[in-house]
């Protein structure tokens, strides 16, 4: 029987509030309105966005609004489309974007940057473009993360806040380019724009840090250092592209930046920062070679400013920022796709679980004490 136009009740793990455990509970997620997609969600991940959004207890932690359904990497297959949606269909395959690509602003046409603000304020809120939420517990609305909410049975997101990918993708991998992996291999051949046979520091290898290897690798750099306190991820980063791995607390009380100047005499012409710590954005940066050095923060944070030498700056070095790894979503997403399904992208080395819905909490604190890469969540 079609769901077309109706109501639909299905299973979501719902946040009730600051650092709680998520809920299993029944939702109704209401048909699409104009230029809206509502998707059947069949994977989800986590990642560190969530997490800390949950758990977080820094800046905006206190006014950030509950209930919502977390999730904002996962794939699934058109249900319906709301009137004037002409960019996907009902039955296509799909990755929604936390991040749109209306293709109409300024930023859109602007090869400079892939931040289209579009939708972004309401989105952020947990809304949608009419300020309203498409889901709700009870006839209480419950807002959708990011304007996504991947752990969810189903979805409704902007159509322009999906990408259309190749109908034989295996979802239970291609997820992962809805945030970790996109966002980590675009920081390094987009942000970055890491040159052939130069050298780069990966600090923090999680599923972000571990795709901006392989992004450094595939921009041909000669020399990729991985960084980590986790030895365990080491053998996962050489297979992935980094020539060498480093923990820093073999090397205390000496700075890791002084020891990647030694290693590279001088310092890297590329840093990636991909943990989300101030303290290390810091030492990333001063890890760079000055007069060229680039150092890009990938990881968000909520733990406060970033301390900065001006001296480090003044020299030559830059410091710049990524989202989404500089990735324009709905015309990247499906390249990468593409890449995978050529063997030209890794993506199964990735996933280190595999866990049913009801188990998302313990998917969370995998992530949270550092022995998951990635839990691929089924939803059905």
């Amino acid at each position: 029987m079609s769901t077309e136009g109706k109501v639909i009740t299905c299973k979501a793990a719902v946040a009730w509030g600051a650092g709680t455990a998520l809920v299993v509970e029944d939702v109704q997620v209401d048909p699409p309105k104009a230029h809206e997609v509502r998707i059947k969600m069949l994977y989800s991940g986590v990642c560190h966005t969530d997490l800390t959004y949950l758990y977080g207890t820094g800046k905006g932690a206190s006014t950030r609004p509950f209930p919502l359904i977390l999730g904002h990497e996962g794939a699934g297959v058109v249900e319906s489309v709301g009137p004037g949606v002409t960019n996907v269909s009902p039955g296509d395959k799909v990755i929604p974007l936390y991040l749109p690509q209306c293709r109409e602003c300024e930023r859109c046409k602007s090869p400079r940057t892939n931040q289209c603000r579009k939708n972004w304020k309401t989105n952020m809120m947990g809304m949608m473009a009419d300020g309203t939420s498409r889901v709700s517990w009870n006839d209480q609305q419950v807002r959708q993360f990011m304007g996504v909410s991947t752990l969810s049975q189903y979805t409704v997101v902007a159509d322009i806040s999906v990408a259309k990918i190749h109908q034989d993708a295996p979802l239970d991998k291609v997820y992962l380019l809805g945030c970790g992996v996109s966002t980590g291999y675009g920081a390094a051949c987009k942000t970055a724009q890491v040159e052939k046979d130069s050298t780069c520091a990966v600090f923090g290898l999680g599923a972000v840090g571990l795709a901006a290897v392989m992004g450094c690798r595939a921009a041909g750099a000669s020399k990729i250092i991985a960084v980590d306190i986790n030895p365990k991820k080491f053998k996962l980063a050489q297979e992935l592209g980094a020539t060498e791995c480093i923990n820093p607390l073999d090397h205390k009380p000496r700075p890791i930046q002084e020891v990647l100047k030694e290693k590279t005499q001088g310092g890297v012409d590329y840093a990636l920062e991909c943990v989300g710590n101030p303290t290390v954005t810091s030492e990333a940066l001063e890890s760079t070679v000055d007069a060229w050095g680039v150092c890009v923060a990938v990881g968000w944070s909520d733990a406060g400013p970033i301390n900065v030498d001006v001296d480090e700056l003044l020299v030559g070095r830059t410091l710049k920022g990524t989202y989404f790894g500089g990735c324009k979503g709905a015309d990247y997403v499906p390249v990468l796709v593409d890449k995978y399904m050529k063997k030209e992208l890794k993506l199964d080395e990735f996933i280190t679980h595999r866990l049913s819905l009801g188990e998302v909490n313990k998917a969370l604190e995998l992530l949270k004490t550092g022995e998951s890469i990635r839990s691929v969540i089924s939803l059905w």
